[in-house]
């Protein structure tokens, strides 16, 4: 499993917690549990959304993930799960706002049927709830001024540059830098992704790095910029996915393997893959590779 690491960007940088809301009190989390043990399993599952006509999602209010734009329900992973739901027999999603912290949990006390917010695969996640296989892949790349003067493309170039890197504080990306050699003088902290965009942009680093799917939505209302192509960046020989998915309560293991029939079809449909997803900055580097598996994911 060395190509396939458990820690995902997003968990690292968002959530001090870092397991999707899993510190919670033992009791607390047995209650949840016991809520959802009397709910329809598996197909059951399916079944019972086809006759009430509905879905109802989680949400964290997270763009590109998942958010709301006036009344409408955006993003990724409504997205793609709207498509595959459709497919399922299913038309409607029914959004819930929850605080990143509380999806699991609503989602163990019968709140909501999915998480629909491109949650990061992890162990600890894996522990209590069931994940989909992954929806994406969050390669790494780089906003630079327009034209890229530099000429960067990836970190070994960065480092043969002599460039300023911006990062995120307390962000995998930090790691990514130094593992490739970028001296710590050459590594610039910033506090917020717009903070990345505005030292590049006033010249106080000449690329900052984050994921290419976030770096390409702030490049929308951040003229004067561009966003290399994604790469994946290594830490100890290892290649860094950051893979995403839909979430299920356990015990919905034949709805979860239904949802994964149709991703299936869709991931593997390269040109429609990009197609539902394009206006989220999701292109075919986010395509995850077959053979990232949600189980080893799962293993660590």
């Amino acid at each position: 499993m060395a190509d396939f690491p458990n820690l995902s960007r997003r968990g690292f940088l968002n959530r001090s917690a870092a397991v999707g809301g899993l510190l919670v009190v033992p009791g607390l989390l047995a209650a949840c549990s016991k809520a959802g043990e009397g709910s329809a399993d598996g197909e059951g599952a399916l079944e019972k959304l086809r006759k009430q006509g509905f879905v109802r999602v989680a949400y964290a209010d997270e763009a590109p993930y998942g958010y709301m734009e006036g009344k409408e329900l955006k993003g990724e992973a409504p997205t793609l799960h709207r498509e595959i739901f459709k497919a399922l027999g299913v038309d409607e999603l029914k959004p819930t706002l929850t605080e990143w912290d509380g999806l699991i949990p609503g989602l163990q006390a019968g709140k909501y049927d999915v998480v629909s917010a491109g949650m990061a695969i992890t162990p600890e996640r894996c522990a209590n709830a069931l994940f989909s296989e992954p929806e994406f892949i969050s390669p790494t790349a780089l906003m630079v001024k327009k034209g890229n003067p530099k000429k960067v493309t990836d970190l070994a170039s960065a480092k043969e540059a002599g460039i300023t890197v911006g990062v995120m504080a307390g962000a995998v990306e930090g790691s990514y830098a130094k593992g490739a050699g970028i001296p710590e003088g050459k590594i610039k902290t910033l506090q917020k992704p717009q903070d990345g965009a505005d030292a590049v942009k006033g010249g106080r680093v000449d690329a900052f790095l984050l994921t290419g799917i976030s770096l390409r939505w702030l490049a929308k209302t951040n003229e004067g910029t561009e966003v290399t192509e994604a790469f994946l960046p290594e830490l100890d020989g290892s290649k860094q996915y950051s893979p995403g998915g839909a979430v299920f309560r356990k015990g919905n293991e034949e709805l979860r393997d239904a949802f994964n029939r149709e991703l299936k079809k869709i991931v593997a449909d390269k040109s429609r893959y990009v197609e539902l997803l394009r206006d989220y900055g999701f292109g075919a580097t986010e395509l995850p590779p077959a053979t990232l598996k949600t189980a080893d994911l799962c293993k660590g």
